[in-house]
């Protein structure tokens, strides 16, 4: 079973910035994409951003411009860098890599 261990979340004023971990100790971390989804209370999870295995980047409209992923193969994580935050970013953020999903960890955007 292959863990994925989420960090990095909490609160933050509008305008603020966190930046969300991903870490894994699979050593084929490198050969596979990670993804960023997100879930809102009531909602369905959506599609934040991916990057692949050899560092191509995709990101949602929602976030284009305001969200960075990254990955370090040699500490076998992945990265969300989240600036600009507004109140609509406040969801349960997970990561998915090669099918497994980490734990989700909690983003509130509020004053």
């Amino acid at each position: 079973q292959v863990q994925l261990v989420e960090s990095g979340g909490g609160l933050v004023q509008p305008g603020g910035s966190l930046r969300l971990s991903c870490a894994t100790s699979v050593s084929s971390f490198s050969f596979y994409a990670v993804l960023w989804y997100r879930q809102a209370l009531g909602k369905q999870r959506e599609w934040v951003a991916s990057i692949l295995g050899g560092g191509t980047t995709m990101y949602a409209d929602s976030v284009k411009g305001r969200f960075t992923i990254s990955r370090d193969d040699a500490k076998k994580t992945g990265y969300l860098q989240m600036n600009s935050l507004k109140p609509e970013d406040t969801a349960v953020y997970y990561c998915k890599w090669n099918s497994n999903w980490g734990q989700g960890t909690q983003v509130t955007v509020s004053s």
